[in-house]
């Protein structure tokens, strides 16, 4: 029971107090990336969870056997290959979707939460709670991305999923589908996020 309290602990708090984007400040420049279009979001978001949780998983069954002095290289050597697996499913069953994202799907190799997690916790941790780990950091920072692709795509285009939403009497704001915007959704997303845990905390001290 201990164990399984302390695995659900751990998911838990990869989606909220923890959060990879909002609480950590990490892997933001996906945000600039690949959330202009929801469908492009949600991919890379699949392909990114399966890498997370599988490295930390491989990262912690090896663990005991990696040499310190080169296990950033072995972890990098993880990552890559469960990334390359993910290009060519990609490139096999979603070929249009796989040219859109370009190189972004090989650079999920230096994205700092997958070395991060590796790093902090999987090289240090049983497998069990690894796993978990890397399914809550992906998940995690994957409903960050997808609610900012939300509103980038309705706001910047007008449509959800490639299919338009909006009538002729919306003007796009195309700053939303540019950098700019991107930057301007997450400044957003985690001042009301951090807003609201500031307030809870607040709440709970006063209790």
């Amino acid at each position: 029971m201990a164990a399984k309290g302390k695995v659900k602990k751990t998911f838990l708090s990869g989606l909220g107090a923890d959060n990879p984007i909002f609480a950590q400040v990490l892997g933001i420049c996906s945000t600039l990336a690949v959330t202009n279009v929801l469908k492009n979001t949600v991919v890379m978001v699949m392909g990114l969870i399966f890498v997370t949780s599988l490295s930390n998983f491989t990262i912690s069954l090896l663990r005991n056997y990696i040499p310190s002095r080169i296990r950033m290289m072995v972890e990098t050597l993880i990552i890559a290959a469960y990334v390359i697996i993910v290009d060519i499913v990609l490139k096999a069953y979603v070929p249009d979707i796989s040219r859109q994202l370009g190189p972004y799907v090989g650079l999920i190799i230096t994205n700092c939460i997958i070395m991060g997690r590796a790093e902090a916790f999987a090289l240090s941790n049983p497998v069990g709670l690894s796993v978990a780990d890397g399914l809550s950091a992906g998940m995690g920072y994957g409903y960050v991305l997808i609610i900012i692709a939300f509103f980038r795509e309705l706001l910047g285009s007008g449509s959800i999923w490639g299919l338009r939403v909006l009538g002729s009497w919306w003007t796009n704001w195309f700053i939303m589908v540019m950098a700019p915007g991107a930057f301007f959704m997450l400044a957003i997303f985690i001042w009301v996020v951090r807003g609201l845990i500031t307030e809870r905390e607040k709440e709970e001290v006063k209790s």
